[in-house]
């Protein structure tokens, strides 16, 4: 989550981040993360991710990268496991796994992934929503503060909800492509429930390697509840917004990857597994 930072500095660099501010049209927390990450060797406009949206819509669940690699990428992030084995929140640096069965486990370092995103989360920009009354209400007032259609962006938004609907894939059986594997998905949903919603928003030309619109996981403040988002309302949501500059895609090594055909259009499946209740 984002932190407060108080710091003194000297007139020069004051005076220096005025004049690139008012040259760049960047905002002043902006500049000072960048500038601190670059110090600190983070690279937090940058995402990390495992293998591509079209690997796993025709069903590569073979998981590549381990949850150790994910978090020395980013420190918030979501995904799935092997075998489509539940639901990734990663939040503050810790991996959780929802499962089908409704439980939630933070997952070791070993687990491993076929397809995740993270990032090194540090918000360009904090912004509070009075009201939410569905999830196409969400995604309508976040697109109305992106500064592009053509970016990256990452959020983390937290508060209470008067409802959401969740969902937590259940493991795949070898063969199965990710409509089929989601055909079996455990749905949940809840009332006055608080937590934290990690999400991402990629333009529709990524699709061959990103889930292109919005992709939404959630974890509950206890950490008992979490998973893929399907339908939420909520009042007074705070959302932080960290824009993304570029990508870096792990591509998986295993047979599965290598013989798949990644070459069709997936979008149609992704929007069945990935918005719609079954």
């Amino acid at each position: 989550m984002p932190r407060n930072l108080n710091v003194q500095v000297s007139s020069t660099i004051w005076d220096a981040l005025v004049a690139r501010s008012q040259s760049s049209g960047q905002s002043l927390n902006h500049l000072v993360q960048a500038a601190l990450a670059e110090a600190l060797d983070i690279e937090h406009h940058s995402i990390f991710q495992v293998s591509t949206s079209g690997a796993i819509v025709e069903g590569v669940f073979q998981g590549c990268v381990s949850v150790a690699d994910l978090r020395r990428h980013g420190d918030v992030g979501l995904g799935t496991f092997e075998d489509l084995d539940g639901e990734m929140i990663m939040v503050d640096g810790h991996c959780y796994q929802a499962r089908a069965d409704g439980s939630v486990v933070e997952a070791a370092d070993t687990e491993l992934t076929p397809f995740a995103t993270v990032v090194s989360f540090a918000a360009d920009a904090v912004v509070d929503l009075a009201s939410v009354s569905s999830y196409a209400d969400f995604t309508a007032q976040l697109d109305g503060l992106r500064s592009s259609d053509n970016g990256i962006v990452s959020y983390l938004a937290t508060g209470t909800f008067g409802s959401i609907d969740l969902r937590a894939a259940c493991k795949a059986e070898d063969g199965m492509d990710l409509v089929e594997a989601t055909a079996n998905q455990a749905l949940f949903h809840f009332e006055g429930i608080t937590g934290t919603l990690v999400g991402f928003w990629s333009p529709e030309y990524t699709r061959s390697i990103a889930i292109s619109g919005y992709h939404v996981h959630f974890i509950s403040a206890d950490r008992q509840h979490g998973g893929h988002v399907l339908g939420l309302s909520c009042d007074d949501l705070h959302v932080a917004i960290n824009d993304v500059h570029d990508i870096h895609v792990a591509i998986p090594e295993s047979q599965e990857f290598l013989e798949a055909d990644l070459a069709g259009d997936h979008s149609e499946a992704l929007e069945i597994a990935e918005h719609e209740r079954h």
